[in-house]
Order: structure tokens, then C-alpha cells, then sequence
């Protein structure tokens, strides 16, 4: 079952442990130890998989004549459910104070331990999700123009382009309720509508982020301002309102003549807009507005105000640390004192408490399924689109970091012969999604994604086999596969900002931090568990989160290091030699892994190695590339850098592009696929 997956690491341990994984790694592969101290644009067609399909397609086992060896004629294709919340953090459990989602979905399906944001911030992730695509490939980086937002997601020409546009081209009746991108407001929503939805109704700016005065915006109606009404109770009628739509369009449908009559199916997204910060705008209107927000605590029903009462944030080794950590702006961040630090608890249970209409929603969503007969119908999936840090390395709450609190994010799958109660620990991030959904939907892969469909394990006995014993093979090769996938790239670039009201990130209420662009890499093996990033500074971390599950130690040498010390000498903050050339070996591999992925388009994404490695099938793995005989080869690749700090992604800030390849004999070529 669900487990925080930080929690085993969660106490405190020797600066020297965090050594282990990475020596341990080094001995395996260089056969000796340094030294450590003590311890394509368009629709897709609306036809089954032609290849690899784990899922079995539009068909599942019981639509299948065996005694024939071919679909049955009356097809029983499947509805798909998204719930996303927003901002929703792993980390700090908030899932463990929601039974219902429990007892519904993650008991139900599939919990994915090791599941990333591409970006921690709420537009790009979304539109990543909605279209398969890395940032630096949609381009749009940001919440609001020029670098982001609703009009860039219209600019770039991704309205005619992402999932509902491919479903609905494949025969699926599509929905949307609340919130869908930032900067969709009373001024734009009909510049053009958002494409690819048979019913809609949209949370839109400036009342997005508004509990208890949202404005949504129905189909092409105008926009309708609910005074006093709050945002939860809303999202839940609407989205149950579509829900029967759905339900009776897919019956009607069915009761066509003939047995090739098909049950329409459908695919419903409902995003809520909890645990977000509430945001009231000063001197702003219904007309639209870019007046400053205040960003406060978020607003629960009622009904939930007193519950939690007591419960405070994890204090996990990170949380509020009595020494600064990381780099940059992060470093000099001050400590949180007492009156600031109940504040932040406060702001942690009202989160908790706004999730439980969340909570009631999921099993009303799930209920309404079960009595109409379509629940074994219908995949669940349910995550947010990026996590959320509260006190975590002194800083006040928000995201848009690259620490675990922002980027490891909820991900639960049920539906129909989806094992239940089941942990997948494979690499997962958001561009899967759109991938996932379309195997889920039976629809022909996209060859443009930058992911590819999450594992889903399969339950044993009657009814769960696939068709054929080849195609059981099939399933298991192609599972195995994507379970090898250990890396998740994240990126980000513009400003961090203070949420709340806890004193900004100065104790005296600066509210944005300039300068927080960066890439990051996060990498999870059989024996290791790391995360590399570079700042826009061109500072550099390091962390070894097996053993440091707070990222409080930075592994990355210093730069220079310590002048005329021995090369055995112990770094006391980290437990790590001072000039250690086995950690620099490993930190060559994740540098020139980050190099594909910061650019990548596509397979290279999911199949960074192989672009390093173009000729050698045996290197997909870090562990892979740490052999001795390409030590050279990647001491000599460019680094990855900035050549200055941007708010946006402009390719002549982006630093080196091009990426030596491995080639036999041991010559090097380019690889010039990254425009």
C-alpha cells in the first residue's frame, strides 16, 4: 500500500552516511572505494494499438472471442477520469488525511511512488501533461505572458493540439470542470475557447483562485461571478452534472441497432483548485485585472474548519533547519521563529482541511460510476500538478523549487484489470500522462510525446489474461521496459514566489526571489537515488537521497575545493573525501544526462542514453555508463550552463546544445537532434 516514500529517511543521520550509496556504487562498477569516514500535429486516428499494448487496448478480456482469436464486434471501449488537484504535496502526507481517496482509488489501483513534475509550477505542468511535451518543448514556462499562460498556450498552437482535440477525433465524449490554465480569464476565454471539449465550464481568472467568489465560465456562455458561494461546492455539482451527461450519452449511444452498436465513451477531467493558496485581487474586477494578488491560507468548506486540529507539519531534518542549505537565494534564507512557524502549521491544516472536499468529491465521482454500472468501465487517475514546500530549508510555503516537496507529486490509477493495492516504484513524470490516457483510450501512440505510458500491472486470474500468450509476452517485455525508465527531468525558469503570510522570504515580506531558473535531474536506480541540478547562477547540487531524504547535504565539490589538503581529507558537512574522483566520475554522467535531457525532443527524452550511447544497446542505465572505459569520453563533454539568468526559455541563455556520442573504436560524434 501507499507509503511516504521519504519517511524511512526522515531521521537524522551522520553527514558520513550519505557517502554510502554513491561509494557503494563506485566499488561496484570501478572496483575500488574512495575513501569515507566512519559509517506529429494532428489528430490521432480512432484505432486500436497497433503495437505494444499493455493494456489490452479498446478491448478487454471479457470483449474477447477466444474461440475466434478476434475482438468480439460489440466493443466496450473505456471512460477515463482525471481528478487533479492543485499544488497537492506528497511529501508531508497530505494524502494520508484523505480516507476516501484511500478507500476509492489508491486501495483500489496502483500507487506510484516515484512520480515528478516536469516543472514545479501550476500553467507548465499543466499544458506538459495535456500534451506529452517537456516545457522547453511547448514552450510555455510561465503563468502569465509573455512566457506563459493561457494566450502563450494559444500562441504556440496547442489549442489545436493536445489530448481532448485527440480524443474527441477518436470518438470519445469529452469534459472539462475548473480550473484548466492561468491567465484564462473574463478577457480571453473566447480568444479562442479552449478546443476539444464537448462540455465545459472553466474556473477563470481573476476569480480562479477565489474559494468563496469563483467565476466559471460555461461552454460559450458568458461568464458568471458566484458571490459567496464556495469554489468546492461548485467544482462537485458541475463536475457530477457532466458526469451523468456522459453517462447518458454513452447509454443512448449503446442502445444503438445492430451488435455493432458501441457504447459512447467519454473522458472527464475535474481540477479543483485545492489545496491552492485562496487569492483575493486588490482593485481588480470582473472585467479582468493584473493588479497584485494576496496569496493567503486556502478556505475550507465549513464543514471541515475544526478538523486536524493540532497536526503539524512533519518535522522532517529539512523543516526550518538550525543551518542554511542548498545554494543561491536558498543559502542565505533566515530562520522561521516560533510565531512564524504557528502560522505555517495553521497554513499546513488548512490545506488539510480544504482537501477534504476533494476527498467527498472522489467518492462521489466513484459512487455515481458504481450505481450506473460503469465503474468497471472506467480508469481513475488522480494526481496534482506539482507539489508544495512549508517551512522545508527555511522557506515560507510555496513551490517552483526543485526539492522533493515540489516535485514528487501524487499519482494513483484504478480501473478495469488494474491490480489492486499495488506500489510501482518505476520513474514516472507528467508527460506520461497524455501517453498513458491514449493507451487507456485504445488510440494510436503519438510519435512527438516526450513520455510514454505509465506501467500498469495487471491483476492475475479469471478474466485478467490478455488475448493471446504472445501478446502476454508482449505486455511483460514492454512493462519491464518502462519500469527500466530511472531519470525525470525538471526544469524551470523566472521567479520563486512567497505564499501566505508567514513574512516572505526575508521575515519583512519580500515576496518574490529573481533568479531561480534552473535544471534539475532526478535519477532512481536499484542502488541509488539521486537528484543533480544547476542554478541559472551556474551553481550546482548534488544530492544523495537515499541517505539524505531532506537534500540538506550537497555532495557537489566545492568549487575550488579545499587548498592543500590531502586528497583522503573528509569534507566535515558532507562526510565525503575532499577530492574524490569517483563522485566526480558519476556527477560527468549526470551532468552529460542532463545535457540530452535539457534539450531533448521526443525518444531522446525517454531514451537519453541512447544518444550518448547510439551504438552500444548495453549502456541505458547510469550504472550502465559508469564503466571505466568511458571515463574520458564523458570527462570531455560540455557542462551544462547559463549564460545568464532568464525569465523565460531563450535558447542563447541556455548554454552548450551539442552532445558528443559514443561511438566503437572510441571516436565521438555530435549529436545534433536537439533543434
Amino acid at each position: 500500500m501507499h507509503t511516504n516514500s521519504s519517511s524511512s529517511s526522515r531521521g537524522r543521520r551522520r553527514p558520513a552516511a550519505a557517502v554510502v550509496t554513491l561509494l557503494c556504487l563506485a566499488v561496484a562498477i570501478f572496483g575500488s572505494a574512495a575513501h569515507a569516514s566512519a559509517g506529429s500535429d494532428g489528430a490521432a486516428p480512432a484505432v486500436a494499438c497497433t503495437g505494444q499494448c499493455p493494456l489490452g487496448g479498446p478491448y478487454d478480456d471479457n470483449d474477447y472471442d477466444e474461440e475466434n482469436n478476434k475482438p468480439k464486434k460489440k466493443k466496450k471501449r473505456k471512460n477515463i477520469v482525471v481528478i487533479l488537484t492543485d499544488d497537492q504535496d506528497l511529501t508531508m502526507g497530505s494524502a494520508e488525511y484523505m480516507p476516501l481517496l484511500k478507500e476509492h482509488i489508491v486501495q483500489k489501483g496502483i500507487t506510484y511512488r516515484n512520480h515528478f513534475t516536469s516543472t514545479a509550477i501550476c500553467c507548465p505542468s499543466r499544458v506538459s501533461l495535456w500534451t506529452g511535451k517537456l516545457p522547453h518543448n511547448t514552450n510555455v514556462t510561465d503563468v502569465s505572458p509573455p512566457h506563459g499562460g493561457y494566450p502563450k498556450f494559444v500562441a504556440r498552437g496547442l489549442n489545436e493540439n493536445y489530448l481532448p482535440v485527440w480524443l474527441q477525433a477518436a470518438g470519445y465524449a469529452t469534459y472539462y470542470v475548473g480550473k484548466l490554465f492561468n491567465a484564462h480569464n473574463t478577457r480571453n476565454y473566447a480568444s479562442p475557447y479552449p478546443a476539444g471539449w464537448t462540455g465545459s465550464d472553466f474556473l477563470l481568472d481573476p476569480g480562479t483562485y477565489s474559494y468563496l467568489n469563483p467565476i466559471f465560465q460555461r461552454g460559450t456562455e458568458e461568464p458568471v461571478h458566484h458571490k459567496n458561494e464556495h469554489t468546492a461546492e461548485l467544482t462537485a455539482a458541475k463536475a457530477l452534472g457532466f458526469l451523468e451527461d456522459a453517462l447518458a450519452a454513452r447509454q443512448k449511444e449503446g442502445e444503438g441497432e445492430g451488435e455493432d452498436a458501441e457504447e459512447k465513451p467519454f473522458f472527464l477531467a475535474v481540477a479543483p483548485i485545492a489545496p491552492h493558496s485562496n487569492i483575493e485581487r486588490k482593485g481588480g474586477s470582473s472585467k479582468g485585472s493584473t493588479s497584485t494578488p494576496l496569496m493567503t491560507e486556502p478556505i475550507p468548506l465549513p464543514r471541515h474548519e475544526k478538523l486536524f486540529d493540532g497536526v503539524q507539519i512533519p518535522r522532517t531534518e529539512n523543516f526550518n533547519p538550525d543551518k542554511p542549505s542548498s545554494v543561491s537565494w536558498v543559502s542565505r534564507l533566515p530562520r522561521f521563529n516560533d510565531s512564524s512557524v504557528a502560522y505555517l502549521d495553521h497554513f499546513y491544516r488548512q490545506r488539510l482541511r480544504s482537501l477534504q472536499s476533494v476527498d467527498e468529491l472522489v467518492e462521489s465521482i466513484v459512487h455515481k460510476l458504481q450505481v450506473t454500472g460503469a465503474l468497471e468501465d472506467t480508469y481513475i487517475i488522480y494526481s496534482s500538478d506539482n507539489g508544495y514546500h512549508i517551512g522545508q530549508h527555511r522557506l515560507p510555503p510555496g513551490k517552483e523549487c526543485a526539492f522533493e516537496e515540489d516535485i514528487r507529486v501524487p499519482l494513483y490509477i484504478r480501473g478495469p484489470g488494474v491490480k489492486e493495492g499495488y506500489e510501482e516504484k518505476g520513474v514516472t513524470g507528467h508527460v506520461d500522462l497524455a501517453p498513458t490516457v491514449l493507451e487507456m483510450a485504445g488510440v494510436e501512440m503519438r510519435e512527438d510525446f516526450d513520455g510514454r505510458p505509465v506501467p500498469i500491472v495487471r491483476a492475475q486470474g479469471p478474466g485478467a489474461a490478455t488475448a493471446t500468450a504472445a501478446a502476454s509476452a508482449d505486455e511483460k517485455t514492454e512493462l519491464a521496459e518502462r519500469r527500466r525508465q530511472e531519470h525525470a527531468a525538471v526544469e524551470f525558469w523566472g521567479i520563486a514566489l512567497a505564499e501566505g503570510e508567514s513574512g516572505g522570504f526575508d521575515g519583512e515580506g519580500k515576496l518574490g526571489m529573481p533568479d531561480n531558473t534552473y535544471k534539475a535531474l532526478r535519477v532512481l536506480g536499484d542502488d541509488y537515488d539521486m537528484l543533480y541540478s544547476v542554478w541559472c547562477n551556474n551553481e550546482h547540487e548534488l544530492y544523495d537521497i537515499k541517505y539524505d531524504a531532506g537534500q540538506v547535504r550537497n555532495l557537489y565539490p566545492k568549487n575550488p575545493p579545499f587548498r592543500g589538503k590531502p586528497g583522503d581529507a573528509i569534507d566535515p558537512d558532507i562526510g565525503y573525501p575532499v577530492n574524490d574522483s569517483k563522485r566526480r566520475q558519476v556527477i560527468n554522467r549526470l551532468d552529460a544526462l542532463m545535457m540530452v535531457l535539457k534539450s531533448c525532443r521526443g525518444s531522446s527524452c525517454t531514451h537519453p542514453w541512447s544518444v550518448l550511447h547510439p551504438d552500444d544497446e548495453g549502456v541505458r542505465t547510469l550504472s550502465d555508463a559508469l564503466d571505466a572505459r568511458f571515463d574520458t569520453f564523458y570527462e570531455q563533454q560540455a557542462k551544462v550552463s547559463f549564460s545568464r539568468c532568464d525569465l523565460g526559455y531563450l535558447i542563447d541563455a541556455e548554454g552548450p546544445q551539442e552532445v558528443q556520442q559514443w561511438r566503437e573504436g572510441g571516436e565521438y560524434t555530435v549529436w545534433p537532434d536537439w533543434t
